[in-house]
């Protein structure tokens, strides 16, 4: 099931066809009178900042209200992004223009990829030149780049160079970062962070592999033609760092600005 629309509280007064809407420390409210935004996804997008608890409250974005957690310093979406503005087989890829897949479909309908069970737990995955278009993530947040990456993982106590490192870095980051169940082999973590990263797999060359294995997910930072890219396996408790085609398909996360 969709997420509700919780993360303020909407006031419409009594027979008002509102579309402006205002903000208070209780949420946003329909005001056509004196708005502050245009729009309900605006203030939202702003509001939450001065809802009681801050990061922690959904983040309406496409009509779908995405949960947030607080790791260190840094405001993440606590599940993947699922915009999906078109839906495109596994065979196709580019590494100049975007393509957007659900995991296991082969069709071209957006409605039908969106009715899937894959698409409901593990969103969308992206190319790199899909993950960097506008609209995947709401105002006032974005896709976050390496670097920021690597504060979340120095937040969990993976060390400076570590992060600094390639391949499989750190002790236990990458089990504080999965989801308490969903990975195959007894590949669970704790999710004592809150990221709740889950075994989505991944499009590469032509086909969808490693669902209930593997979570990737982009960085906004490239390495020549290459991006960088994040990565959990059911087999490490650590957090994978890597350079990757722009053409695979990987999940998404945004981070608040």
């Amino acid at each position: 099931m969709r997420n509700l629309i919780l993360l303020a509280v909407v006031v419409l007064s009594s027979g008002c066809d509102c579309d402006r809407y205002s903000c208070t420390s209780e949420g946003c409210y329909a005001d056509d009178d004196s708005p502050q935004y245009q729009t309900l996804e605006d203030c939202l997008s702003v509001c939450d900042e001065q809802i009681p608890g801050g990061c922690g409250s959904p983040v309406l974005h496409e009509e779908y209200a995405y949960s947030t957690v607080q790791i260190g310093d840094q405001c993440w979406f606590s599940e993947n992004c699922r915009y999906l503005p078109v839906v495109s087989p596994s065979s196709a890829n580019s590494t100049s223009d975007p393509y957007y897949y659900v995991y296991d479909y082969e069709g071209t309908d957006v409605g039908a990829a969106v009715a899937t069970s894959n698409y409901e737990t593990y969103g969308v995955l992206y190319n790199w030149p899909a993950v960097m278009t506008e609209g995947i993530c709401p105002s006032g947040w974005h896709i976050p780049s390496d670097g920021e990456w690597m504060e979340l993982e120095m937040s969990l106590g993976m060390s400076e160079a570590e992060a600094n490192d390639t391949g499989y870095r750190g002790t236990d980051e990458g089990y504080q970062m999965k989801s308490i169940s969903g990975w195959n082999s007894n590949g669970n973590g704790s999710n004592s962070s809150g990221f709740t990263g889950l075994p989505g797999g991944y499009r590469y060359f032509g086909g969808f592999h490693l669902n209930g294995d593997d979570g990737s997910w982009w960085s906004a930072s490239e390495s020549g033609s290459y991006s960088w890219r994040r990565k959990l396996d059911n087999f490490y408790g650590s957090v994978g760092r890597n350079y990757n085609g722009q053409d695979n398909g990987f999940s998404a996360r945004c981070v608040r600005d």
